[in-house]
């Protein structure tokens, strides 16, 4: 099934290349301007479905969440190192993007701002200490949610799941309430991403039809660009699998090496976890730590989507011709670390984390319709990487806690 759905991605990025280059070429300017309303309106329902669920998603799978972070504290120890190795990694990752897309600039000269308007910048106003808190506490959740604050969602259901994980009884009826929410609106959300394929053909044949095909190089540089970028961090972390575990890391890679690649064809690391859970106990990291360690790792420790995130949203300010301040990038890098962690493991969850990124700033939502029409083939890399990034983290928490003396083979 999610062959069929990647081939209908591909076969909609062709179709929409070819129709946005016969409007650009064959098209009178009346009806090309009809014709680009036309193709903007696909994307516009796609993004405004994404909106319509971000708050209830956020709210929910976070509350559920952080509800069952009892067994974190019954091994406490070995909760706080993979915490702070997930939070290490982030910032670097998140680093890593933006030093790449401010060296590369794939999307300087672009000058896609509406000649005549006026140029949209940054806003600086949230930016002193007061105003910054009072924007990350809510003062009413209703307001939050019908904003789509998705920084102040994060901070409530933290709240409210930490206070359910450290109630004797765990609140059984609210935590069933959450769980069945939270599966409630990741079908809304799978539902919705069904709706893609259009979304992405709008995208393109917009963007084609405006700029001509010219376009595509741009396209071209800012996928090399990425893809750049993740072979540094792929580089960082193999480095830093063998300083923690030497020639071990060698075996490491070879039995991910599966997983990785299953990852990458269905631009889903969720669709490796079963294999990296029988497979990394065979070469000695013990299946404890690997069955505490994963499944944090899948919510907190998505290093290939956080590194796009911070890439992505830069290549878009490019595009239009905004330009970031240096105190409003290192905002961003942090804004970036809280919102991301609220959404992990929701499909294209970096788009909905770049949309909330760009209103934070005052920037249109809209804008994000810019990278939709190559998202998927840069989804499939992001996906690779965190599998990567969740089998290092495994082993080097291993690593810490001595467990890495124990072969446990099992059947794959």
């Amino acid at each position: 099934m999610k062959s069929k759905f990647a081939l209908f991605i591909l076969f909609a990025m062709v179709a929409g290349v070819a129709a946005g280059w016969a409007s650009n070429e064959y098209l009178s300017p009346e009806n090309l301007k009809t014709a680009t309303m036309i193709y903007g309106l696909l994307t516009k329902i796609f993004i405004t479905l994404i909106k319509m669920i971000i708050a209830p998603l956020v709210l929910f799978t976070l509350i559920a969440g952080i509800g069952h972070m009892e067994d974190a504290a019954s091994v406490g120890r070995v909760g706080l190192k993979s915490l702070g190795w997930f939070l290490l990694m982030s910032l670097v990752s998140l680093g890593i993007g933006i030093m790449m897309v401010e060296w590369l600039k794939p999307g300087v000269g672009m000058n896609l701002q509406v000649v005549g308007e006026a140029i949209k910048v940054p806003s600086t106003e949230g930016f002193t200490l007061e105003k910054f808190v009072e924007h990350l506490i809510p003062s009413s959740i209703i307001k939050a949610m019908a904003d789509n604050e998705i920084l102040q969602i994060v901070v409530f259901a933290v709240f409210v799941g930490t206070a359910i994980s450290m109630l004797e009884k765990k609140s059984p009826r609210v935590m069933e309430l959450a769980e069945e929410a939270s599966a409630i609106m990741l079908k809304v959300t799978e539902v919705v991403m069904k709706f893609a394929p259009f979304a992405i053909f709008g995208a393109l044949a917009k963007t084609v039809s405006e700029q001509g095909l010219p376009i595509l190089v741009t396209y071209a540089k800012f996928m090399a660009g990425f893809y750049g970028a993740m072979g540094v961090l792929w580089a960082l972390l193999i480095v830093l699998g063998f300083l923690f575990l030497g020639g071990r890391m060698l075996r490491v890679l070879g039995v991910i090496r599966e997983p990785t690649l299953l990852a990458f064809s269905t631009a889903s690391s969720e669709a490796a976890y079963p294999k990296l859970l029988a497979g990394l106990p065979t070469v000695g990291i013990s299946r404890k730590i690997v069955s505490f360690v994963l499944p944090l790792g899948y919510s907190f420790n998505l290093d290939g989507s956080m590194i796009y995130c911070t890439f992505a949203t830069l290549f878009i300010a490019q595009a239009y011709g905004v330009v970031f301040t240096t105190a409003q990038i290192i905002m961003m890098l942090f804004l970036l670390l809280i919102t991301s962690k609220g959404i992990a493991g929701v499909p294209r969850a970096s788009l909905v984390v770049i949309m909330a990124t760009l209103a934070y700033f005052g920037l249109p939502a809209e804008w994000i319709a810019l990278v939709l029409g190559v998202d998927h083939l840069l989804d499939m890399g992001r996906s690779a990487t965190n599998v990567l990034g969740n089998s290092v983290a495994s082993a080097v928490i291993a690593k810490w806690e001595g467990q890495l003396d124990v072969e446990e083979p099992v059947k794959l």
